[in-house]
């Protein structure tokens, strides 16, 4: 099977929820491609006071972008620096506890279960002849890295994903990135980037990968990847003398810390196979023009989907697979006052030129 289809599949996997602050739909569809990589978590609930919602982009397989889709948000929710009320550096951290989490027996156990069907017929029969050791392992917070098993030296995926994900609590909205997906809020109609595509051939990505001993080529980190942060794909994370932030390709994710206010409409959290076809006000003036007449907003995202959706693969734009997340602040914001004197406002962001 190539990367492409014969023809593409449409079929796409939506849901929408609201509570008494925000309201969201979300579509997914598989498109072009020959298999679906791509992966979302979307919880009101993260606590009684914060909703979550991310997009996970993979590449080279689908169980990274599956991991931290299952994972990633819980592993936010169970840090030290969450329960003290930083939620930048919760979600910090969580994005390379996820890298920690895939190494090793329970790393590898829990990749081949979200893996293919190959993958999860291996996983059982290895499972009918080893089980892990201590029953009650898989309730303990901690003890991933210290299963033991045949897969022990396991030292993580070679496939990987990124991940952009956005934490809603009160007037404040943290926004972390690792990757090309991408977060933009809609503020009166003006479309704000608020996170930033880490590609190879920015200057920052380029000095941390040549120091790390890599090289890019054709715009590609070592000729293969053509973004220059992920979570997985371990071959490029090596480099024992190195931390993971000084890593070929690193999982460590920009920060945004924004406060919300009574002029922002609406957030769109999606991968590059929306921002390859449409910039971000383009988007921002798409979903404007159909958030009051469709009857949900997964449906507003379902025509996004259909509009950004090639005719044909001759072009490679719009031939990718789709996720979006469509979050809307429900009026007025609740003003509630945040101590950690972190915030910093979205209307100081210069708007999003057109990518």
């Amino acid at each position: 099977m190539g990367v492409y289809l014969s023809t593409p599949k449409t079929e796409k996997l939506s849901e929408d929820g609201e509570n008494d602050k925000l309201k969201f739909g979300l579509s997914s569809m598989q498109g072009w491609r020959a298999t679906m990589e791509d992966a979302h978590s979307a919880l009101l609930d993260l606590d009684n006071d914060t909703a979550f919602f991310g997009v996970f982009d993979g590449h080279g397989g689908k169980v990274v972008a599956k991991f931290c889709a299952k994972y990633l948000h819980r592993e936010v929710l169970n840090s030290e620096a969450y329960a003290a009320g930083d939620l930048g550096a919760a979600v910090h951290r969580a994005f390379f506890r996820m890298d920690e989490m895939m190494q090793g027996q329970r790393g590898w156990r829990e990749l081949q279960a979200l893996g293919d069907k190959i993958n999860q017929f291996t996983g059982i029969i290895e499972g009918l002849i080893w089980s892990p050791k201590g029953s009650d392992s898989n309730n303990r917070h901690n003890d991933w890295a210290f299963e033991e098993g045949p897969h022990s030296d396991f030292t993580g995926p070679n496939c990987g994903s990124t991940a952009c994900v956005a934490l809603v609590r009160n007037r404040q909205l943290i926004v972390a990135n690792a990757g090309d997906s991408r977060c933009v809020i809609s503020r009166n109609g003006q479309a704000y980037n608020l996170s930033r595509d880490h590609k190879p051939e920015l200057e920052a990505e380029r000095e941390r990968i040549q120091n790390a001993g890599g090289y890019i080529q054709m715009g590609r980190v070592n000729g293969t990847l053509n973004l220059s942060r992920a979570i997985g794909d371990m071959e490029f994370k090596q480099n024992k003398f190195l931390t993971p932030d000084k890593q070929i390709l690193t999982a460590n994710p920009d920060i945004n810390i924004v406060e919300l206010c009574d002029d922002d409409d609406f957030l769109v959290l999606a991968c590059d196979g929306i921002w390859d076809c449409m910039s971000n006000q383009q988007l921002v003036d798409f979903i404007r023009e159909h958030i009051n007449t469709e009857e949900s907003l997964s449906a507003v995202c379902e025509r996004v989907l259909d509009r950004c959706l090639a005719p044909s693969t001759m072009g490679g734009e719009g031939c990718d697979n789709m996720t979006m997340i469509l979050v809307q602040f429900k009026k007025p914001i609740t003003h509630i006052k945040d101590d950690s004197g972190a915030e910093q406002s979205a209307g100081d962001t210069e708007p999003s030129e057109a990518q």
